[in-house]
Protein backbone atom coordinates (compact mmCIF):
# COMPACT_ATOMS: atom_id res chain seq x y z
CA UNK A 1 0.00 0.00 0.00
CA UNK A 2 1.25 3.44 -1.20
CA UNK A 3 0.25 6.70 0.89
CA UNK A 4 -0.89 9.14 -1.69
CA UNK A 5 -2.65 11.52 0.76
CA UNK A 6 -2.74 13.14 4.57
CA UNK A 7 -4.82 15.28 6.17
CA UNK A 8 -6.85 16.19 9.43
CA UNK A 9 -9.93 17.14 6.72
CA UNK A 10 -12.71 14.65 6.90
CA UNK A 11 -14.54 16.09 4.19
CA UNK A 12 -11.42 16.10 1.82
CA UNK A 13 -10.61 12.14 2.72
CA UNK A 14 -14.20 11.65 2.08
CA UNK A 15 -14.17 13.42 -1.42
CA UNK A 16 -10.90 11.81 -2.42
CA UNK A 17 -12.04 8.26 -1.68
CA UNK A 18 -15.06 8.51 -3.31
CA UNK A 19 -13.15 9.66 -6.33
CA UNK A 20 -11.00 6.26 -6.50
CA UNK A 21 -13.68 3.74 -5.38
CA UNK A 22 -15.67 5.38 -7.90
CA UNK A 23 -12.98 4.22 -10.64
CA UNK A 24 -12.80 0.89 -8.97
CA UNK A 25 -9.35 1.35 -7.08
CA UNK A 26 -9.22 0.08 -3.56
CA UNK A 27 -8.88 2.89 -0.62
CA UNK A 28 -7.96 2.14 2.77
CA UNK A 29 -8.02 5.12 5.10
CA UNK A 30 -5.68 4.69 7.63
CA UNK A 31 -5.92 6.09 11.32
CA UNK A 32 -9.17 6.98 10.92
CA UNK A 33 -10.44 5.43 14.89
CA UNK A 34 -7.76 6.89 16.38
CA UNK A 35 -8.03 10.65 14.90
CA UNK A 36 -11.28 10.54 16.01
CA UNK A 37 -10.33 9.82 19.46
CA UNK A 38 -7.74 12.17 19.48
CA UNK A 39 -10.37 15.13 19.22
CA UNK A 40 -9.39 16.25 15.66
CA UNK A 41 -6.57 18.31 17.14
CA UNK A 42 -4.36 17.38 14.13
CA UNK A 43 -1.91 14.92 16.15
CA UNK A 44 -2.91 12.09 14.01
CA UNK A 45 -4.27 12.74 10.14
CA UNK A 46 -5.64 10.16 8.29
CA UNK A 47 -3.89 8.48 5.76
CA UNK A 48 -5.52 7.46 2.46
CA UNK A 49 -3.65 4.67 0.88
CA UNK A 50 -4.05 2.65 -2.10
CA UNK A 51 -2.25 -0.56 -3.78
CA UNK A 52 1.05 0.49 -5.30
CA UNK A 53 0.11 -0.95 -8.30
CA UNK A 54 -2.90 2.30 -8.31
CA UNK A 55 -0.59 4.35 -7.09
CA UNK A 56 -0.03 6.27 -10.62
CA UNK A 57 -3.89 6.30 -11.47
CA UNK A 58 -4.68 7.68 -8.42
CA UNK A 59 -2.51 10.35 -8.72
CA UNK A 60 -3.80 11.23 -11.86
CA UNK A 61 -7.50 10.73 -10.87
CA UNK A 62 -6.82 13.06 -7.61
CA UNK A 63 -5.13 15.66 -9.81
CA UNK A 64 -7.98 16.00 -12.63
CA UNK A 65 -10.45 16.69 -9.43
CA UNK A 66 -8.33 19.79 -8.28
CA UNK A 67 -6.34 17.87 -5.39
CA UNK A 68 -2.97 18.29 -6.88
CA UNK A 69 -1.83 20.45 -3.86
CA UNK A 70 -2.99 17.46 -1.04
CA UNK A 71 -0.71 14.91 -2.67
CA UNK A 72 1.97 13.36 -0.87
CA UNK A 73 5.26 13.22 -2.48
CA UNK A 74 6.02 9.79 -4.16
CA UNK A 75 9.68 10.34 -3.16
CA UNK A 76 8.55 10.86 0.81
CA UNK A 77 7.50 6.76 1.38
Amino acid sequence: MVEILRTNDIVLIGFAQSILEGAAIPVLVADSHISALEGMIGAFPRRLLVPADHAAQARRLLTDAGLAHELRDAAAR
